[in-house]
């Protein structure tokens, strides 16, 4: 193979770039299967450790919380302190963090074990993505390892459904976190011989304010929706009121700041690039749509099918079967067709099946009503994780792909979030309306259960307004990324060092 030639510069393909391709790609897998992987198991978690209904989800929101609020900073570190440094080191934390979990003997140190999972993925995952854009230098084989990261990336929380799913039923809950352990182990080993060490080699000064109001900005705007996701408490709330207002005053003080300090966390080039901001906007609606589907989807099994653990979790295999065939299709067409017209028909597609599962009802057969839809929002997400997987980094310099990777990050953690929490919401108020209208005649239920055709009611309710975050995601895709193939993979010097950046063996 012809080595790639950007400007005066030839760029030699790494010989190890496919071992340490696996590498990235165990390392990605744990981080995704793990936001996901506890859902099937909380119930039994509850039981044994005695959490309180209310305090149930921390062990969902701490991770995602500490996840997404760290992010940028993480990514930052991954730049400035070498991007394989940070990579072992956040593997080892997060298996340190997830032993810590399996042991817990309490909610308190679940919660806390939760958390720093979170935050050691905050610096694991953004040096991941980068280091596929600095090892990969030719435009098709970086393409291909995208598709390897975006199958990934789609299938890893249904993947941690089913493994979710058999570990509760046939092993205990606290596997679901002891299972992170081998999984990181085996990256770090493989990682020390075939991942080369990438970093900028200069000043390591680093945005602390900006990292604090970045953090504390999505920490408290995620708290905020998450407790009005609470019945209890609402939207109205002075609570969730005063954390969703402090949330945005913080983020409009973090961009206010970061487009006049010198050394910026999160440059302003990085997000008001055409094809880099419509992806992430793209990326931050989609997740918006989606994280909550496999929550409510898991209720549905569970709690109106009355399936085990491993049924409901095997229920999601054909979705997860989708996107890895679809990535791996969409990787070899990227080159060709390039990328508008692959995301723009996967959010499509995305938003049909979202669409079609919202048909739902309490009665409905799993192979007529949900298998089509999982299979079709499988199919077109497969195709849109490779793809915003790679204009994200579009054109990206060396020196800052590792903070343009935990954007991307960023803005699916926080749009997952955000969106579970606002459709959580409006899924429990239409259940309670549904229920009001439509008195149950079925058999009598145990106080406080709500009727298995007002709970469906709900879940189709939140399925159709995904549908129209998928749907105004494929509009934003279309209008904004408008790169085609012959520039897709021609950056300007990303994976090139110059005399400020640095790559070694």
């Amino acid at each position: 193979m012809t080595s790639p030639v950007v400007g005066n510069h030839v760029h030699v393909p790494d010989p190890r770039r496919w071992r340490a391709l696996v590498v990235i790609a165990i390392a990605q897998l744990m981080v995704v299967l793990d936001a996901s992987i506890v859902n099937i198991a909380l119930p039994d978690a509850q039981r044994e450790l005695h959490i309180s209904a209310a305090n149930r989800q921390w062990v969902v929101t701490a991770y995602t919380l500490a996840f997404g609020g760290l992010l940028l900073l993480g990514g930052r570190i991954a730049d400035y302190a070498g991007r394989k440094r940070v990579f072992v080191i956040g593997l080892i934390g997060f298996a340190g963090a997830s032993a810590l979990g399996g042991f817990a003997p309490d909610q308190a140190l679940l919660f806390t074990a939760r958390a720093l999972q979170g935050a050691f993925g905050a610096i694991l995952a953004p040096a991941a993505l980068s280091l596929i854009s600095v090892t990969f230098v030719d435009s098709k084989e970086r393409a291909k390892a995208f598709g390897v990261y975006g199958a990934l990336s789609g299938a890893g929380a249904a993947i941690g459904l089913i493994a979710g799913g058999l570990l509760t039923q046939y092993a205990s809950w606290r596997w679901c976190l002891f299972v992170n352990i081998p999984m990181a182990l085996i990256a770090v080993a493989l990682a020390i011989p075939n991942v080369r060490e990438s970093r900028i080699h200069g000043t390591t000064r680093y945005d602390v304010p900006g990292a604090l109001l970045s953090t504390m900005g999505f920490i408290s705007l995620v708290y905020g929706i998450t407790e009005a996701a609470n019945p209890s408490l609402g939207w109205s709330s002075p609570r969730a009121i005063g954390f969703i207002a402090a949330g945005a005053v913080l983020l409009v003080a973090f961009v206010a700041f970061e487009s006049r300090t010198s050394n910026p966390l999160l440059p302003m080039s990085i997000l008001l690039d055409r094809v880099r901001g419509g992806s992430y906007l793209a990326q931050f609606l989609l997740a918006s749509g989606l994280f909550g589907m496999f929550l409510f989807m898991t209720f549905y099994f569970q709690g109106v099918h009355g399936f085990s653990p491993v049924r409901a979790g095997l229920c999601f295999l054909p979705f997860s079967l989708g996107v890895v065939t679809s990535a791996g299709v969409s990787s070899q067409l990227l080159p060709r067709v390039g990328p508008r017209p692959l995301g723009t028909l996967g959010l499509l597609m995305a938003s049909g099946g979202l669409l079609y599962l919202s048909r739902i009802t309490f009665d409905s057969s799993y192979v007529s009503s949900v298998l089509p839809a999982l299979i079709l929002m499988s199919l077109g997400l497969g195709a849109v994780f490779v793809v915003v997987s790679s204009t994200a980094l579009f054109n990206v310099p060396f020196h800052e792909s590792g903070v343009a990777s935990a954007v991307l990050n960023t803005t699916q953690q926080i749009g997952g979030s955000l969106g579970t929490a606002i459709f959580n919401t409006l899924a429990i108020s239409a259940t309670a309306a549904y229920a009001i209208a439509h008195p149950w005649s079925g058999p009598t239920l145990p106080p406080g259960v709500s009727p298995p055709d007002a709970l469906t009611h709900g879940f189709s309710v939140a399925f159709e307004l995904g549908s129209g975050c998928m749907l105004v995601a494929a509009i934003v895709f279309f209008t904004l990324v408008n790169v085609d193939r012959h520039h897709l993979g021609q950056h300007d010097d990303v994976g090139e060092p110059d005399e400020d950046e640095v790559l070694s063996s």
